[in-house]
């Protein structure tokens, strides 16, 4: 199941905070995103149970929720997903269109070429 941008932003909440309730990942998407009202991130998160994306601990009287995957495993799949469907699967595509659309900094040059050291 791919989750929708909406989804996206509460599972990055739940990646970045851990297990949380519907108010907490509400007031933070407040703070960080933009305005929601908080029954529309209950809604949300209820639909994205349902949906299998998070789970849902009710042992207590306050609900809280985890994401069902971990954040590398859902981005994996995400990544793999556009590159299909934008690139022909092709990576190198991708990567060539990133850096001759943004400006990459020399720290971010040097990274990439440590990471690709390192895949030699």
């Amino acid at each position: 199941m791919e989750p929708t941008k909406s989804e996206l932003e509460i599972l990055q909440v739940l990646w970045q905070h851990g297990p949380s309730t519907v108010r907490f990942v509400n007031d933070t998407l407040n703070e960080e995103k933009r305005a929601v009202q908080y029954s529309s991130t209950l809604k949300l998160m209820q639909i994205m149970t349902d949906k299998g994306i998070v789970t849902r601990d009710e042992s207590s009287m306050k609900h809280v929720y985890s994401p069902a995957e971990e954040e590398g495993k859902t981005k994996t799949k995400l990544l793999e997903r556009f590159v299909d469907s934008m690139y022909n699967g092709s990576a190198s595509s991708l990567v060539m269109q990133l850096f001759g659309n943004k400006s990459t900094s020399k720290e971010e040059l040097d990274e990439i070429k440590d990471f690709l050291k390192k895949l030699d």
